[in-house]
């Protein structure tokens, strides 16, 4: 297979598509807006509470992780419901596995953020 010439331009048009997926998850998915709320609310924690910076990657990483997620059961729904509109247990099984994952990864998620914010609340709460 030939490999096609690199192109600037075409590198730029696909932050396009990807910018315009961000767009379309937050407009189109509910718990994505849920999710980035919650991520507000992390963050202005994490500014009141003086998070270190190894702390403020961890937060980071999980926050990317559960949008990640969220994105990735939203394009597995969409091509599901394109491949197969009417019900089909293998769908509707790709579909649960999909949503799993980002429970799975808002789970994990949380944990790190009780890890790391509940000895400082209790310092708060001590002092």
């Amino acid at each position: 297979m030939k490999q096609e010439k690199f192109s600037f331009k075409k590198r730029l048009k696909s932050f396009s598509y990807a910018f315009n997926g961000i767009a379309t998850l937050l407009h189109d998915e509910h718990n994505s807006r849920i999710h980035v709320a919650a991520m507000a609310a992390v963050a202005i924690f994490g500014c009141i509470l003086g998070l270190s910076p190894t702390e403020w990657c961890i937060v980071a990483l999980c926050c990317g992780g559960v949008l990640m997620a969220e994105a990735m059961n939203s394009a597995i729904e969409a091509v599901a419901d394109l491949v197969s509109p009417e019900y089909h247990p293998l769908i509707k099984k790709a579909k649960d596995v999909g949503a799993a994952g980002v429970l799975m990864m808002a789970m994990g998620a949380a944990t790190a953020g009780l890890i790391i914010f509940i000895p400082k609340l209790l310092f708060l709460i001590e002092n």
